[in-house]
């Protein structure tokens, strides 16, 4: 939905301006900042999720706990998040999770220096690195501070952008390299939201993988509930519970009395790890 994290205007701006798992899996493999740690073990949901801009109350949670669901997307933090999360505490996550909802935390970082909307955060190559290590260091706050533990993959939030701005995209992969090597060395796995045509594309496409983040949660609204099929990669990337897909955006639907617009998204790929 175009009100998760950036504002409408703002989203609308930035894709005119771009034209538009408990198993480590070969995405994180190949990373070298993970290599020489024990990691605590990953928690993987394999099924249908949602985001929605703020996290439904612990009422509309427990009315939508139908079975069709079993994952929801989280907004723990950012200076672009678009929405206010009154309901998004401590309390809440633990007690979604004890109805049995896995979480996946998204946090919506400092955005790409070509895009032309206004964002409250944006980096340039020369902040690129520092801001990209300062925002990792916040997200770890947020998401410990609301119970999701070390293990637990954060899903950078990146909107669209003009990938053949060579100077442009090396400024945001810098960004994203340092998001990932903070996280790590905190103990939290990487993960990186964007969309296929451009934002999730430099990621899967970027020839130095060094510090890249290791799952993947590609936007590509055809409707299709899969993570395989309509995969625009090479089919060895991103394998072994790497991978997410957000197929459906602003689908309103009303489960147990409580309505939502939410994105749909096939899912198999980490999520928090909390109670």
């Amino acid at each position: 939905m175009s009100s998760h994290r950036l504002s409408k205007k703002r989203r609308y701006a930035a894709w005119a301006t771009a034209g538009v798992a408990v198993v480590a899996g070969a995405g994180i493999a190949a990373q070298t900042s993970m290599a020489a740690t024990t990691w605590p073990a990953q928690r993987t949901y394999t099924g249908h999720a949602f985001d929605t801009c703020t996290a439904p109350s612990l009422n509309a949670m427990k009315a939508w706990h139908t079975g069709f669901y079993g994952a929801a997307a989280v907004y723990i933090g950012g200076k672009n998040r678009g929405c206010s999360q009154p309901n998004l505490t401590a309390s809440w996550v633990k007690s979604v999770s004890a109805i049995g909802w896995k979480l996946i935390p998204i946090y919506v970082g400092a955005q790409p220096p070509c895009q032309t909307s206004s964002n409250p955060e944006k980096l340039t190559a020369s902040t690129a690195a520092s801001l990209g290590a300062s925002d990792a260091d916040d997200a770890v706050a947020k998401a410990s501070a609301l119970g999701m533990k070390a293990g637990s993959p954060i899903y950078l939030d990146m909107e669209p952008y003009d990938i053949t701005n060579k100077a442009c995209d090396d400024a945001v992969l810098t960004y994203v390299r340092s998001f990932t090597k903070t996280l790590r060395a905190k103990m939290y796995r990487a993960g990186f939201y964007g969309f296929s045509s451009s934002s999730a594309k430099a990621i899967a496409t970027a020839t130095n993988k060094t510090d890249l983040p290791g799952n993947l949660w590609y936007a590509l609204w055809d409707k299709q509930y899969t993570t395989t099929a309509d995969w625009p990669w090479g089919s060895t990337q991103f394998t072994n519970h790497s991978r997410g897909h957000q197929y459906m955006v602003n689908s309103k639907e009303t489960r147990g009395g409580y309505t939502i617009t939410v994105d749909r998204d096939a899912w198999d790929a980490p999520v928090a790890i909390t109670g």
